[in-house]
């Protein structure tokens, strides 16, 4: 356990894990009501598995820098694909009213949890800042969209759970949150397939 390379993957296979759990439970759902809402919940969450996977799998094997680099591109294309699902969700949501209504002590119990997620993504950017490891990079930025989902999802259920404000204006902060988010994966994704890019390069002319 004090072995820093043996936590990030152990953490790593543990979120796979829930995000498996997860994707398979609105799969389900969505298959047997034929719900729109859950399949694509199923396809977010199952994009998420699969990037997760990868990395765990990369890190496990401690495969060479090639293949790193071509996990590093996977993940960025599948972010933006990631992306593109979400704002489809986001986008499911706003036409069918879509939001989950919680009672307080439950959504505040969410709220603590999801500001936890952020709080843990800080800590370890700032711990992992002089870390080189491409795989590093790679769960850091996933680890990102899925905060950024999960700070949507708790904005549209706080607004219904708590909020005395009109459909209208709800409509409005889920939709600039929403765009938010997406760009914000969107952005993720592009930068580790250029970085994916601009490391391939450099490995390539170290081997002329």
């Amino acid at each position: 356990m004090e072995d820093s390379h043996y936590r990030m993957v152990l953490a790593a296979g543990l979120s796979l894990g829930c995000n498996l759990l997860y994707a398979l439970y609105h799969g389900l759902i969505g298959w047997f009501q034929s719900s729109l809402w859950f399949l694509s919940m199923f396809a977010f969450y199952g994009v998420l598995s699969l990037l997760r996977f990868s990395a765990v799998l990369c890190a496990h094997k401690a495969v060479n820098l090639s293949t790193e680099i071509f996990v590093m591109r996977g993940s960025g294309i599948l972010l933006v694909l990631l992306s593109v699902i979400l704002s489809g969700m986001n986008y499911l949501s706003l036409s069918q009213n879509i939001a989950t209504r919680y009672e307080k002590i439950i959504m505040i119990t969410i709220a603590a949890y999801t500001f936890y997620k952020i709080t843990m993504a800080i800590i370890k950017r700032v711990k992992q800042r002089a870390d080189p490891s491409l795989l590093t990079a790679v769960l850091r930025n996933i680890c990102y969209a899925e905060v950024a989902a999960s700070l949507l999802t708790l904005q549209r259920s706080m607004l219904v759970s708590f909020g005395e404000m009109a459909p209208e204006k709800i409509d409005f902060m889920n939709s600039i949150t929403g765009a938010g988010a997406c760009l914000f994966i969107c952005v993720l994704g592009i930068l580790l397939a250029v970085r994916a890019g601009k490391e391939k390069q450099k490995w390539q002319n170290q081997n002329l």
